[in-house]
């Protein structure tokens, strides 16, 4: 019978480099060495170094806000939360209100974390801060999307239907629509 693993004690690394890269992504291998003395080489994706923010925006007590954007993953429009990288030195908060402005027109007075999570966390290196926005005002900053992004308000009496729009589909955007309805109760 073989000894379970003990989470803090994590595989060495014995090497790393990079084996690809383009003008978004990076592939990295990792030659690794196990506490069992099993040795793997893996292969993930690295994400940008300050990670990402996706705002749940409360516009009133009645209203959120969602945004619809083209996705080139899935080659058409999805309906989701505001979302982007965050730049160096720059906070969850300072990130969130940055990105607020530049995607639906308004910034939050109160941002309140509600998790830090990860997308397919055994091959890839991004972790994305979601946050709820709350005490909106008006205010735009110009924005590196291609396009005008389409702004939608939501009923908020009506948030579990959004679970039912076919053009929402993004993991992130439902786990925050969760973890949000969690906090407005």
């Amino acid at each position: 019978m073989t000894k379970p693993t003990d989470s803090t004690d994590k595989p060495e690394i014995l090497s790393r480099k990079q084996i690809a890269k383009t003008r978004l992504f990076e592939v990295e291998e990792l030659e690794l060495v196990f506490s069992n003395g099993q040795r793997r080489t893996y292969e993930r994706l690295v994400a940008g170094k300050n990670g990402a923010v996706m705002i749940v925006p409360i516009l009133n007590k009645d209203t959120l806000i969602l945004i619809k954007e083209y996705s080139a993953g899935t080659n058409d429009y999805q309906l989701a939360f505001p979302k982007g990288l965050m730049e160096a030195n720059e906070s969850v908060e300072e990130a969130a209100n940055r990105e607020l402005k530049e995607e639906i027109g308004f910034g939050a007075r109160k941002i309140t974390p509600m998790k830090k999570m990860t997308l397919a966390p055994g091959y890839l290196t991004h972790k994305m801060n979601l946050v709820l926005a709350e005490d909106l005002y008006e205010e735009s900053l110009p924005g590196d999307e291609p396009e005008p992004l389409e702004v939608v308000r939501w009923p908020l009496n009506q948030i579990d239907k959004i679970i039912e729009q076919t053009d929402f589909t993004e993991a992130r955007s439902i786990a925050a629509l969760f973890l949000a309805k969690q906090m407005l109760k």
